[in-house]
């Protein structure tokens, strides 16, 4: 019976060292995944950094010291309390966007790399935040932004950690400072309210002048046309009225000229024209003409007529 149970110990022994065998070797194989990087130690000492891919290492003697991530990294820091240099003490929270280039330095440079990032976050912040007055620190976040990424870059450069960008999230004054600020604003409010009124007001005025002179301005043309087109109307009126005075004129000298053409055609006798010599006189002395002019022909012939009635009144 011994010599049966013997055998079956020996197979289990076996089996145990192969299965430890196995897991030390499984042990030993490592991969290391996209953005990582280990670093490994042999007897305690730094031996490589191990990137992307399978790496070995030696049992017992190697052991991974550090796995480190490469991708960009944000820490978001609570709120510090600063003193600007009016002596007005806020609370400031910073945004840290950092990646690790060096994972070497980054395991042994410091020990406890992202505390270490907040201490220096805050003490730059306090010595920036120290040179500068209430309104600029809340007017000057692009430079305080672009001086801690400075300082903080250059300090966290023996680290292995490169500091990518750094953003002022909050910035808090103490309570009495926002209600006068929010007075402040307020009031600049209203004053931008009342400038907005008054060049509205003014840009009215302003228009309604102008229409006003655009108004004038027609109407004062329309004028000017009325008053020419009625010169040319009137002056059309007397050109034609002179021109058919003139026509009459013309008319009557023609008809004149033919009648004195057909008297003369006639051969008239003495006493057809001492005839017309008293229809001229009669028409003459129509009572309009203040002073008359006979000839001596008619004179003759009206005292020849007076000196005839005369005769006849001696007979009776």
């Amino acid at each position: 019976m011994e010599g049966i149970k013997m055998p079956g110990i020996g197979a289990f022994v076996v089996l145990v060292i192969i299965f430890i065998v196995l897991c030390l070797i499984a042990s030993c194989i490592k991969i290391v995944p996209q953005a990582h990087a280990v670093i490994l130690e042999r007897l305690g000492g730094y031996q490589a950094t191990w990137s992307v891919g399978i790496h070995f290492k030696m049992p017992i003697i190697d052991k991974v010291a550090r796995k480190v991530v490469l991708k960009e990294q944000v820490m978001d820091f609570p709120p510090q309390p600063v003193i600007t240099k009016d002596n007005v003490t806020m609370q400031i929270d910073t945004v840290v966007f950092f990646q690790i280039t060096d994972p070497k330095l980054f395991t042994y440079g410091v020990e406890n790399p992202i505390m270490a990032i907040e201490n220096l976050t805050a003490t730059t912040l306090r010595n920036i935040i120290g040179d500068l007055e209430l309104d600029q620190t809340l007017t000057s976040r692009e430079t305080i932004n672009t001086q801690m990424r400075s300082s903080l870059d250059i300090a966290t450069d023996p680290w292995g950690i490169k500091v990518n960008r750094v953003e002022l999230k909050n910035i808090i004054p103490p309570r009495e400072i926002q209600d006068s600020m929010e007075k402040q604003m307020k009031a600049e409010r209203e004053r931008r309210e009342s400038i907005l009124r008054a060049e509205g007001e003014k840009k009215s005025t302003v228009l309604v002048a102008e229409g006003k002179k655009e108004s004038a301005i027609l109407e004062a043309e329309a004028e000017k046309e009325a008053a020419i087109l009625r010169a040319e109307a009137k002056k059309e009126a007397t050109i034609r009225e002179a021109e058919g005075k003139a026509q009459a004129i013309e008319a009557v000298q023609k008809a004149t000229a033919e009648g004195l053409r057909y008297l003369n055609e006639a051969n008239p006798t003495q006493a057809v024209l001492t005839l017309k010599s008293l229809e001229a006189f009669e028409r003459a002395a129509d009572g309009k003409a203040t002073k008359i002019v006979i000839p001596s022909e008619i004179q003759g012939i009206a005292g020849l007529a007076k000196a005839t009635a005369e005769v006849i009144q001696n007979k009776e």
